[in-house]
């Protein structure tokens, strides 16, 4: 079975795109109308519910988010809010947030292949 194809926001922040550009190559993907943006009205933090917070934080942690991938990450945001809160979820809820996050990219697995250059070592560089 073939691998999944990784989206090429996420290429580009793990700097794949680079060490395999003829992957990448020519690869047209549907635009995104941008970045993910604010979380929706419709999402609130309450003291049962923290779906705000839980939004600015995917936010935050998997950038390579856009603007097309709201729905997804609205779902995903509430069942979250409600773990912030200290709500009890089902199994059935962590296990549809478990693959949501997996369809975003988020899982551990991703998280190891992410790039992310040390903050320590741009000041080191800058004072040389």
């Amino acid at each position: 079975m073939a691998r999944p194809r990784n989206p090429l926001g996420k290429a580009k922040a793990e700097g794949r795109e680079t060490i395999n550009a003829g992957r990448f190559k020519g690869r047209k993907e549907p635009k995104g109308n941008g970045p993910l943006g604010a979380p929706p009205k419709w999402l609130t933090d309450t003291e049962t519910k923290k779906s705000r917070s839980a939004w600015l934080l995917f936010q935050k942690e998997i950038p390579w988010l856009t603007e097309s991938h709201r729905m997804l990450v609205g779902m995903a945001a509430d069942i979250q809010g409600r773990m912030m809160a200290g709500q009890e979820v089902g199994v059935q809820a962590m296990n549809l947030l478990r693959q949501m996050l997996g369809q975003m990219g988020a899982t551990p697995a991703d998280a190891t292949k992410v790039a992310v250059p040390d903050g320590d070592e741009e000041k080191d560089d800058l004072l040389d």
